[in-house]
């Protein structure tokens, strides 16, 4: 099994509308770590440290969040992996 982590950036309807939260519950069940934080421009960033697998599961549901976001798009990469404990919200 391979670890990585994963950078992500979220457009669309995706601010004030408990998508960070929701991220965090998901990462919880696939135990990713990393963290969810608001741009200003109203995008979300996403950094994601775990199995190969569970990332791509989590990149799923960035596609679509929660019920009240509306996503536009979902651009992600592998980049450097990261030692991290836990999944913040910033």
């Amino acid at each position: 099994m391979t670890v990585r982590t994963l950078k992500a950036v979220v457009t669309g309807r995706v601010q004030g509308v408990f998508y960070r939260v929701s991220v965090k519950e998901v990462a919880a069940t696939l135990s990713i770590h990393g963290f969810a934080k608001n741009l200003m421009n109203g995008d979300v960033e996403v950094e994601a440290t775990g199995q190969e697998e569970d990332l791509m599961a989590m990149v799923d549901y960035l596609k679509q969040g929660p019920v009240a976001a509306k996503v536009d798009t979902v651009v992600w990469e592998y980049s450097e992996t990261k030692s991290v404990e836990g999944f913040l919200i910033l």
